[in-house]
This record gives C-alpha cells, structure tokens and sequence, in this order.
C-alpha cells in the first residue's frame, strides 16, 4: 500500500490509536500534524478534508478516511496481515466492542472540543472537571478489566494485539495524564506492559512524535 497519508495531532487519543494500528499492520505514511490547539483543524482546507474536523484523517490515493473505527475496518479489508480481529464472528463481535467502551463511551466525553465546553460554555470549576473526566474513564475502564479477564491471554483479546489494544492502551495515557489512579485495573496494567514491549506501540506514543509539545495543556 502506497501514498498514505495521516493527518495527526501528537496527543489525541484517536489518532494515537491510529498510528498503533497502521504500525502494527507494518506500513509506511507520512505525517502531516493538525495543531488542535492553534485550531488548526478548523481551518478551511482541513475542514475540506475532514468535515467534521476532528483527527485523524488517514489520506491514501487522494481519499479521505476518517474516524479511527472505520479506518480500522478499512485496514483490516484492505491490508489482512496480521489481522488484528480474530477469525471468529462472535470473537470479533466482543473486540470491537472492547474498542467502542473507548471510542464511543469514554474517548468523546473527555475530547478536547467536550473539556472545553465544560470549562468555557458551562464555567465549570476545575474540580469538576476532572470529577467529569474521572467518572467516564473509571466506568469504561471497570467494564474492560471485566472483558479482558474473559477474554485476554496477554492482550485485552487473546494472545497477540487486536484493535482493542489499539483503542485501550492511549485511553490509560489520557488516564494518567488527567492524573487518575489505574491500580484497581491490574489486568489493564498487564496488557498495556506487554504492549509497551512491542516497536509498534512504542513509536506510536504522543511523546515520540516529533511535534510533541509534553508541557502542553490540551
């Protein structure tokens, strides 16, 4: 696969779970960095891209792809090897649903665009923000140490990583950074050390990307 394409802000959770799949799929793409802060994905070429403006945008031939899910899907169709769902309907069924506890249960409430609303729209204090932001991740987060001890060998799904690593392991870095305890989610804390050990996560890391900004206040 050639002529790939991301547009990519250092820090969000969506787009680092991007760059861990496209790693793990072993493909080669340019970056192009969306600065979220300077408001760069409301500018009117990028909104042209993306409509929604948000990131990632994931280019390839001159077509526009985004949202992590349906980039995910698309990488699996597209480039099969190694798959990152298992073979069975019903096992893919619960990875996927693993990566919607994050993409779409906890991921949203505490984006940039949500935090920002809270803090500007509604004057809410910063305790209550991160009271907010505590609140989402520990109810998503209860229900994958739940699924992991069911299902995960290793990794949150079996014994190699699937989507459901990719989606899991940037939540705890957005975790931590808001400063939230993870010790009650020990098989949680097992999955993200083995895939810390693998190149694919660990050159996905925000702090790894050239455009990092680690003071940075998102």
């Amino acid at each position: 696969m050639v002529g790939l394409t991301l547009y990519d802000y250092w820090r969000s959770g969506s787009a680092y779970r991007t760059r861990i799949a496209l790693n793990l799929k072993g493909l080669d793409y340019a970056v192009a960095p969306v600065d979220l802060r300077a408001m760069a994905h409301r500018e009117r070429d990028y909104v042209a891209l993306n409509p929604q403006g948000l990131t990632p945008t994931l280019v390839c031939d001159g077509v526009a792809l985004t949202q992590s899910q349906a980039i995910f899907e698309w990488l699996e169709e597209t480039c099969p090897l190694p798959p990152l769902l298992p073979a069975g309907a019903s096992d893919r069924a619960v990875v996927r649903a693993m990566v919607a506890v994050v993409a779409c249960d906890i991921h949203p409430l505490n984006n940039l665009r949500v935090l920002r609303a809270l803090r500007e729209d509604l004057a809410a204090p910063e305790t209550a923000v991160t009271g907010w932001i505590h609140r989402w991740i520990a109810e998503g987060l209860g229900a994958l140490e739940t699924m992991i001890s069911r299902h995960g060998q290793g990794f949150a799904f079996g014994d190699r990583p699937s989507f459901a690593d990719c989606a899991l392991i940037p939540q705890l870095y957005s975790a931590e950074r808001f400063a939230m305890d993870l010790s009650a989610y020990p098989r949680i804390l097992a999955v993200r050390k083995a895939a810390e050990a693998l190149p694919a996560f660990a050159e996905a890391h925000p702090d790894a990307r050239p455009d990092a900004v680690p003071a940075a206040r998102r």
